[in-house]
């Protein structure tokens, strides 16, 4: 199998510590962590730490983007206007993004741009909501109920402001939602569907029901000792608890090598390799063979060995058994090179994104390839694993040509991506 000539024109994101992907590189940088205690003893399904993306309003940010066209900033406001947060957190990544690429100077056909947007289920929190106005006044139902409870939705909106008429798709696979949408994507430029591709990972909003079914799998994390809550997500640390939700988008540009040279963009890395796989398993228990073969398998495509590899952005949710998983997983892969990759989790410092992990890691992968370091891992105290090449307290500079970020989702969803240096 042939390296897959797919380049990362463009970035955007939206977290619970950052706006921008000027401010998410200084976060990592700095370790800045976004988690913290919410609900403290109040009964009832919800997280205990949270690291939250508080509500904004749409056209003071947009009005503060640099360069963005008097046209989609006005087509952007108009079109989230009445949107749910998950739809307009949506947006701004995809607006930086699609700026990040110069698609708005140098653009290419709306019929040949495509957009595939990780995540199910993401406007579970304001079904919630709506059913509550139901109960109480039918009538008095949002308008545009039957479209925003969709999550194509999210295509829709999308797709209007920028003028995509391309393909476009939801993709679900849990926790890997996000890996999930980026290997589309890449296949729809790889077999000639379309130049240019928009991977979005969308904001899910939980309510209650998911709070609850989580809460019940025992997969939720609760703060540390001190009650801040900051550093409650432990990925691979011995006193791992379980997993701190976190909110946030993001958006990554794939683009051909030939469109990006023929309208002169540059490029952010490429897209070396990938893969996703099935453990033929229904549950939420990781299977470390499923992962190590997922591994392997972004290696094979993107013509590498695992000694080739200088960093992992690992899934590392927290949890004592997905962790454990990971680590044997990549024991199996890296085998004597264990040592030589750094490892990290940006889960440490913006919790679990759920829907958008996957495309949000990628961009942090991008961020680090790009800027030279490894950002730290701050609540990261006694390593399960001492073989591993941990990031330590603060960042580290770091020469990365290969980078590997893995997602991976409760049935037995798994994903890998290869990223490489433009």
């Amino acid at each position: 199998m042939t390296t897959p000539a797919v380049l990362v024109t463009g970035v955007g994101v939206r977290c619970s510590t950052a706006s921008d992907v000027a401010g998410f590189t200084a976060a990592l940088r700095a370790g800045t962590c976004g988690i913290r205690t919410v609900g403290g003893d109040t009964p009832g399904p919800g997280p205990r730490a949270l690291a939250p993306l508080d509500d904004f309003d749409l056209d003071t940010e947009l009005a503060a983007v640099s360069g963005l066209p008097e046209t989609l900033r006005r087509s952007a406001s108009r079109a989230a206007r009445r949107s749910p947060q998950p739809v307009r957190s949506a947006l701004l990544p995809a607006v930086e993004a699609w700026l990040d690429a110069g698609l708005h100077t140098a653009a290419v056909p709306g019929d040949r741009v495509a957009l595939v947007v990780g995540g199910t289920n993401l406007s579970a929190r304001y079904v919630f909501e709506q059913h509550r106005v139901h109960d109480r006044r039918p009538a008095h139902l949002a308008a545009r109920y039957a479209l925003h409870v969709q999550d194509t939705d999210h295509v829709g909106t999308l797709s209007q402001v920028l003028g995509v008429t391309g393909e476009g798709c939801v993709v679900g696979a849990s926790s890997a939602s996000g890996g999930a949408a980026v290997v589309q994507a890449a296949r729809l430029i790889e077999c000639g569907a379309a130049d240019v591709a928009l991977v979005v990972g969308a904001l899910a909003r939980l309510g209650p029901l998911e709070w609850q079914g989580l809460s019940a799998l025992g997969a939720l994390a609760a703060p540390v000792a001190d009650g801040t809550g900051e550093w409650a997500c432990r990925p691979f640390d011995v006193d791992r608890r379980g997993f701190v939700p976190g909110e946030g988008a993001a958006c990554l540009v794939l683009e051909s090598a030939a469109s990006a040279r023929a309208r002169g963009a540059g490029a952010l890395a490429r897209l070396a390799g990938y893969a996703q796989r099935l453990d033929a398993n229904s549950l939420s228990d990781p299977s470390a063979e499923g992962e190590a073969r997922t591994m392997n398998a972004a290696l094979r495509v993107a013509g590498l060995a695992a000694g080739d590899l200088d960093y992992v952005n690992a899934h590392a949710t927290g949890t004592p058994a997905g962790d454990a998983a990971e680590l044997a997983a990549l024991r199996q892969v890296l085998g004597d090179e264990s040592g030589r990759p750094w490892l990290n989790a940006t889960k440490a410092l913006v919790g679990h994104c759920l829907s958008a992990a996957g495309v949000l890691e990628a961009v942090a992968t991008v961020v680090q390839l790009r800027a030279g370091f490894v950002h730290p891992n701050p609540a990261l105290r006694q390593p399960v694993d001492e073989a591993f090449r941990y990031a330590g307290r603060t960042a580290r500079p770091a020469r990365l040509e290969h980078a590997m970020t893995t997602s991976f989702g409760f049935g037995g969803f798994n994903t890998a991506l290869v990223l490489s240096r433009g």
